[in-house]
C-alpha cells in the first residue's frame, strides 16, 4: 500500500523556484513548526508564487483565532456508509466538485445517489479522494467503508447501475472488478477551491502524516488520502481515520482543528491503540447501540478507550475564511 505524496516532504524544499509559499504556526506546535520563514510546497499545477503574511496565516492556518473556540462533539450528521470517489487531484478540484459540469463523474455519482437516497437503506455519504501519480488508485475508482472494498474504475455508463446494485442492493460481492481492502486509511481535506483554511492546514497535514508513517514503518499499513469537503471549515484540519476499533469493527471517526503535533497521537493511540482523542474528536459514521440494544446518543463518544488530555483553551471570535 503506497502513501499519498501530493507535496514534497519538508526536509526537501526549497530546490524549485516555482513553488507557493505557505506560513505555517501555531503556539501549540513545536519548534520545527515555529518559523517566522516560509515552508515551501510543492504545487505541480501551479507555477506561480503566492505569499502567505503572518496575518493570513493566522486567519486561514493554524494561529486562526477560531481554533478551539467550539465543542467539537456532535458535529457530525448522522450516517452509515462512505463512499469515496477517487478522482484527480486536490489542486485542480474546483469549489463544487461533484457539481462541475466539467468534472461529470463525480456529478454523476453524487446525483445518481441524491436521486435514490429514500431507496439506498443504508445512509450513504459521497466523498471525492485523490487519484493518480503518487497513489495505488486511479481515476475512477471507488473505496467503500465500512464494507473496505475497492471497485476499480466506475465509467460515466456504468454509474447507475453501480449504484443500484452496490448500494442499493447490497450486492457487494458481485458487482464489477473490486478488492477488499486493508489496514487503516486515513482522509484529509485538503479542498482549497473550497476553503482556504481546509487547503492551508489539510496540506500540512498530509506532507506531517507521511513523514510520521513512514518514520514508524508504517507506510504498507496507513493510506494517506487528500480528500474534499466534509463539513465544518471552521474545523480546519479536518480528519477522518478508517480503522478497527477495539472490537475489530471499521468505523469512521471525525477529528477536528487537528495540527501536525496532533499527527503521532493520532497513529499511536488512535490507529496503534483504538484510544479516541476525545479533544478532537467530532463524531462517527455509523450508530452504536448499548448492550440492551438501546441507540447510543451521536453526541457521546461510543464506549472504546479514550485518550484523555487537557482540553484546548477555547477562543471567542469565529472567522469564515471562504474563498
Amino acid at each position: 500500500m503506497r502513501l499519498l505524496r501530493p507535496n514534497r516532504s519538508l526536509s526537501s524544499v526549497g530546490e524549485n523556484l516555482c513553488e507557493s509559499l505557505f506560513f505555517f504556526r501555531s503556539p501549540k506546535l513545536s519548534s520545527s513548526y515555529l518559523t517566522s520563514s516560509p515552508i515551501l510546497l510543492h504545487s505541480p499545477e501551479s507555477h506561480r508564487v503566492s505569499t502567505f503574511s503572518t496575518a493570513e496565516d493566522e486567519k486561514y492556518g493554524f494561529r486562526r483565532p477560531e481554533m478551539y473556540g467550539r465543542s467539537l462533539s456532535g458535529t457530525v450528521g448522522a450516517y452509515e456508509r462512505h463512499v469515496f470517489l477517487c478522482y484527480r487531484s486536490h489542486e485542480v478540484w474546483p469549489s463544487r466538485v461533484d457539481g462541475s459540469d466539467a468534472d461529470l463523474l463525480p456529478k454523476l455519482l453524487s446525483s445518481a445517489i441524491k436521486t435514490r437516497e429514500n431507496e439506498i437503506s443504508v445512509k450513504t455519504k459521497l466523498t471525492i479522494c485523490e487519484a493518480g501519480e503518487g497513489t495505488e488508485h486511479s481515476d475512477g475508482d471507488v473505496l467503500v467503508f465500512p464494507e473496505m472494498i475497492k471497485y476499480r474504475g466506475l465509467k460515466d455508463e456504468d454509474v447507475e447501475s453501480f449504484v443500484e446494485k452496490v448500494l442499493m442492493d447490497g450486492k457487494q460481492q458481485v458487482y464489477g472488478a473490486h478488492d477488499a481492502l486493508a489496514g487503516s486509511y486515513i482522509f484529509v481535506c485538503a479542498h482549497r477551491s473550497r476553503d482556504k483554511r481546509c487547503g492551508v492546514c489539510g496540506t500540512a497535514l498530509i506532507t506531517k502524516l507521511i513523514e510520521e508513517i513512514e518514520l514508524r514503518g508504517l507506510k504498507d499499513q496507513i493510506c494517506v488520502h487528500a480528500c474534499s469537503h466534509i463539513g465544518g471549515h471552521k474545523y480546519a484540519g479536518n480528519v477522518i481515520v478508517f480503522s478497527p476499533d477495539l472490537d475489530g469493527r471499521i468505523m469512521g471517526h471525525w477529528y477536528g482543528y487537528v495540527t501536525p503535533d496532533d499527527v503521532p497521537e493520532l497513529l499511536d493511540k488512535h490507529i496503534g491503540k483504538g484510544e479516541l482523542i476525545e479533544r478532537l474528536w467530532r463524531g462517527r459514521m455509523g450508530r452504536i447501540n448499548d448492550e440492551e440494544g438501546k441507540e447510543v446518543d451521536e453526541d457521546k463518544l461510543p464506549s472504546a478507550e479514550v485518550s484523555k488530555e487537557t482540553k484546548n483553551k477555547p477562543w471567542e471570535k469565529d472567522i469564515q475564511g471562504n474563498d
